[in-house]
């Protein structure tokens, strides 16, 4: 991954499924209403062609086994070569695939309902394992690239809260749509970190590109002085704050849009009664009450 296609890829697969998780999720809890709502770590498409219906679950395993190849051949080298670092990315895919495939077999099986705990802790092992690997790597992230990839950590950090959380409490809006908000963060962050660390234009004022991961223990950029350094580390922490208000903002927009509104709601209105006449009436009922009193 210590290249930008390396970042660019991953992160575009992070940003698609993180999008496609945060619309459902909202779109659910809004449609269904507090009562019903129930979290899922995967959505099907509306459909009745079984393969189209799992079309997520299809494409996470098959991008997770894609990437373990290209990590294991040393893309773009093509040769096979032991390097701790490709494994380490390659074992983080491996726990993809992994839960996207037993999330496969337990929807095809008749009992689906009673190993869905199970598909939850394999979602919520991809997280942790993947904070695992990042905290404990075999390359010395130092300087800056080590402060990115620190940053990425809290992401991470967060989506293994979350979804370790929407497994024991499915019916908690709030850990499913921070679950969902953090994947959307981690592809962002990852695009961020591509074009800041590995696009040489883009590097910070003061530091240049050094190439090659990990090179000199300075990672991808290398920074002059140490002014440069904190400016440069500065200027990452503004770009994490700006990428977060920007899911935040867009979560809110998705949550007060006004189409997707409770069933409840709508069942309501086609029965010729609605909630604020009905408000009203109720308020009348009670003066009449206190007047004759």
């Amino acid at each position: 991954m210590g290249t930008f296609i390396g970042h660019f890829v991953p992160a575009l697969a992070f940003i698609l499924v993180g999008l496609w998780h945060t619309l459902n999720t909202i779109k659910s809890y809004k449609s269904k209403g507090p009562s019903h709502f129930t979290s899922t770590t995967w959505f099907p498409l509306s459909t009745s062609i079984a393969i189209l219906r799992r079309l997520e679950l299809y494409l996470l395993f098959s991008f997770s086994i894609f990437a373990i190849i290209l990590q294991l051949i040393d893309y773009p080298l093509l040769t096979f070569s032991f390097k701790p670092n490709n494994y380490e990315h390659a074992t983080i895919f491996l726990h993809l695939a992994i839960y996207s495939s037993v999330a496969l077999a337990v929807d095809y099986s008749s009992s689906s309902e009673s190993f869905l705990g199970l598909v939850g802790a394999l979602a919520t092992s991809v997280f942790g394992q993947e904070l695992f690997l990042l905290h404990f790597h075999s390359i010395d992230h130092a300087g800056l690239e080590g402060h990115y990839h620190w940053l990425l950590e809290l992401i991470v950090a967060t989506s293994l809260l979350a979804t370790a959380i929407s497994t024991g409490f499915p019916t908690s809006f709030l850990a499913a749509v921070v679950r969902s908000v953090s994947v959307l963060f981690q592809g962002l962050w990852f695009m961020v970190m591509g074009f800041a660390l590995w696009v040489p234009g883009l590097v910070p004022k003061g530091c240049h590109a050094t190439g090659s991961e990990g090179a000199g223990g300075d990672g991808a950029v290398a920074c002059g002085t140490e002014q440069a350094s904190r400016r440069a580390m500065a200027l990452a922490n503004l770009q994490f704050s700006w990428v977060l208000a920007g899911v935040s903002g867009l979560t809110a927009y998705l949550c007060l849009r006004p189409e997707w509104r409770c069933i409840e709601y709508r069942q309501l209105q086609c029965r010729g009664v609605d909630v604020s006449q009905v408000s009203a009436g109720e308020g009348e009922g009670f003066k009449g009450v206190h007047e004759s009193a």
